[in-house]
C-alpha cells in the first residue's frame, strides 16, 4: 500500500491555489503581494503531481480572492484551481478563467512604452496564440510572452 503524506499543512479559513505551473507560484505570491496582506503564506514548490509531474501549491490564510484577483493568477498558470476553505473543509473549488485584459498590475517590458515615462496604469489585452498566453499593451502595442513580463513597482 502506497504511503500517503501531507507535504504542506492544512488551514482552518482561506483559499489554497493548487496545480500551479512548477515555478510560477513565487510569481504569483509577488504579483498578488500576499505578503504586504500580513497573512500566513505557505508556499510548495516543485510538488510531485501525478497530471503535470510536478506543480506549485500557495496557502493563504484568512484570505479570499475576487474574480479578478483569479484572472490574474490564470496568466502565469491557466490551469490553477482554487480552493475556498471553510473550518479545515474545501467549501468551494474552480479552475482560473484567463481574462480579456489585465490592467495596472504588471510593467510594460517595453522601456520605450509611455507607461514607463509617465504615470499611466498599463493595460495588457491577453491573446493564446497555440495554447501560448501572450499579452498585448495596449499603448506601445508590442507583443510579450508571461516570461518577459516584469513586475509593477
Amino acid at each position: 500500500m502506497k504511503e500517503k503524506t501531507l507535504s504542506v499543512s492544512a488551514i482552518k479559513e482561506g483559499i489554497v491555489i493548487d496545480h500551479i505551473r512548477a515555478g510560477q507560484a513565487l510569481k504569483i505570491v509577488r504579483l498578488m503581494r500576499f505578503a504586504a496582506e500580513e497573512k500566513r503564506v505557505t508556499i510548495g514548490l516543485n510538488l510531485k503531481s501525478q497530471s503535470t509531474g510536478l506543480k506549485d501549491i500557495i496557502k493563504v490564510e484568512n484570505y479570499f480572492l475576487t474574480e479578478s484577483q483569479a484572472a490574474q493568477i490564470a496568466i502565469f498558470s491557466p490551469l490553477a484551481t482554487v480552493n475556498v476553505i471553510e473550518n479545515y473543509k474545501v467549501a468551494k473549488k474552480f479552475q482560473v478563467q484567463l481574462p480579456e485584459t489585465i490592467a495596472a498590475v504588471l510593467g510594460c517590458p517595453n522601456l520605450r512604452c509611455i507607461t514607463n515615462a509617465e504615470k499611466v496604469p498599463t493595460l495588457f489585452i491577453v491573446e493564446e496564440n497555440n495554447s501560448h498566453i501572450i499579452l498585448r499593451c495596449k499603448y506601445c502595442e508590442k507583443l510579450f510572452t508571461r516570461d518577459e513580463m516584469r513586475e509593477k513597482v
